[in-house]
């Protein structure tokens, strides 16, 4: 019954709806799945099968009586540990949270349970979401199902893995830089950062506060078009969350090609050849089938690297400081005194990236620093909504690769993390700026692993994205066989 999850979310969608199969069957085949390849590749920090089942039991009882909670009743769907599920552990894969229940759901939680999809928690991230391959949690290294000795990407790499391995159709990870977009791109399948403020965050464990939103992952373009219709919309318990309806999948309709004006970046010598020649194969096709490209100067992007990461950590250094041992997480106590139970309990919770993200935020947010850092970081990230207003004015859709590298191998970058934030090198800029982007299969490099491409339209366009993507997805070279086999 696992070979059915070889199949796109579409698929499994219409046999779920046409009753070719059960909620329990397709639950029971993520979860044979799970066991026969998440041993090796470590997507999963746990696995409730109990509660699976008995959930997927109730979905189907629902459509045996007619009474469907909706289209997607009984679909699974894997969520990242940084998003609380009530009863269930939340680690954010850090140790400091390693045994916290959640109390309450998360509003993109309590949307899908509405829905009746089958949740699937946890799969792996970086600590806090801080990270760009998944290396930095404190459980277990998530590898890339294309390549075992490769990481998946970060920090949502074991959601994006997941799904590349077939162990779920659908899955939730959360993007402050890049986080769903980058691992989308090397796990070879399709993932959505939408609008600053379309999904709550209630519930979102914070790392970076304005950059942080929720998103999907699937296989195929239908499947985020279907999760997002559903986590977004306004919420009352988030500050943020954008006064606008949920999103409506049949809104989505097909782009003419012939006359859309897309924006282009030129390629440079950081760039590896593979993914230059995959990013031209798109191009070249775009431009037989009439689209008009225009290149545009990304100069000014140059410093979204130096941006995001002041910005970033300065919010991560206000949002970490509740995990003191008292309120949140593991408590070390070993003298009574206060000092030695805030430094022993964070010492020994915190990992070292997590670490030297609170002492650059502290650091950029104290006295006789904050304007020259933080200050000067805000002011510049302006200039970047307003170099994207620019572009939107002369373009409609802007086409970039997701990531100038292809996976690199475990370990290859951890002992030089500006190496290691240069891969977000095209995707941060998005975040701060608050715009939505998708990152979709765009071919294979020489080694047989996966490039992506990433698409950013304007504020609230996540229609357009969508609908240019279909049309994407029938160019020639872009689609790739997700690997059946791992190892």
């Amino acid at each position: 019954m696992k070979e059915i999850l070889k199949n796109p979310y579409a698929e499994l969608k219409s046999s779920l709806n046409s009753g070719k199969i059960s909620a329990t069957e397709l639950a029971q085949a993520c979860i044979d799945r799970i066991k026969e390849v998440d041993g090796s590749v470590k997507a999963f920090l746990s696995l409730d099968e109990k509660r699976i089942l008995n959930a997927a039991a109730e979905s189907d009882q629902r459509r045996k009586a007619g009474k469907p909670l909706s289209e997607f009743d009984g679909m699974p769907v894997a969520i990242k540990d940084n998003i609380c599920i009530q009863d269930t552990i939340t680690s954010c894969s850090s140790k400091i949270l390693e045994n916290y229940k959640s109390p309450f759901n998360a509003t993109v939680v309590e949307r899908l349970l509405k829905k009746g999809f089958i949740l699937f928690p946890r799969t792996n991230m970086d600590e806090f979401a801080m990270g760009s391959s998944t290396e930095n949690s404190a459980f277990q290294v998530t590898r890339n199902p294309f390549d075992l000795e490769r990481i998946p990407g970060g920090s949502s790499g074991g959601s994006a893995a997941a799904v590349a391995a077939s162990m779920v159709p659908l899955a939730l990870g959360s993007d402050t830089g890049g986080s769903i977009r980058q691992p989308a791109s090397l796990c070879g399948i399709y993932g959505l950062k939408p609008t600053y403020g379309t999904v709550s965050r209630y519930g979102l464990v914070a790392y970076a506060s304005s950059l942080d939103q929720i998103g999907p992952f699937s296989k195929d373009i239908q499947g985020c078009i279907d999760l997002y219709s559903v986590i977004s919309g306004k919420d009352e318990n988030d500050s943020t969350s954008v006064n606008r309806p949920s999103f409506s999948a049949t809104a989505v309709s097909a782009t003419d090609l012939k006359g859309i004006k897309i924006g282009i970046i030129k390629m440079t010598s950081e760039i590896e050849p593979d993914v230059t020649k995959a990013y031209e194969n798109v191009l070249n096709q775009l431009k037989e089938r009439g689209a008009i490209l225009v290149e545009l100067d990304f100069s000014k992007f140059s410093l979204a690297i130096p941006i995001y990461y002041i910005i970033a950590t300065a919010e991560c250094s206000s949002n970490l400081s509740r995990f003191d041992g008292i309120r949140y997480g593991s408590r070390k106590d070993n003298t009574g005194k206060l000092e030695d139970l805030y430094v022993e309990s964070r010492t020994e919770g915190f990992g070292p990236e997590v670490k030297r993200r609170i002492l650059l935020g502290t650091f950029s947010l104290s006295a006789g620093y904050y304007d020259a850092y933080y200050g000067t970081a805000q002011k510049a990230r302006v200039l970047i909504r307003k170099e994207y207003e620019s572009f939107f004015s002369k373009v409609d859709l802007i086409l970039q690769p997701t990531s100038p590298t292809t996976a690199f191998k475990v370990g290859e970058k951890t002992k030089d993390p500006i190496q290691m934030y240069k891969a977000d090198i095209w995707t941060t800029s998005v975040n701060l700026a608050g715009l939505p982007a998708i990152s979709v299969p765009m071919g294979i490099d020489t080694k047989g692993l996966p490039i992506g491409l990433q698409i950013t339209a304007p504020s609230f366009e996540e229609g357009k994205l969508f609908g240019f993507s279909q049309e994407l997805s029938k160019l020639e070279g872009l689609n790739i066989l997700l690997p059946e086999k791992i190892g």
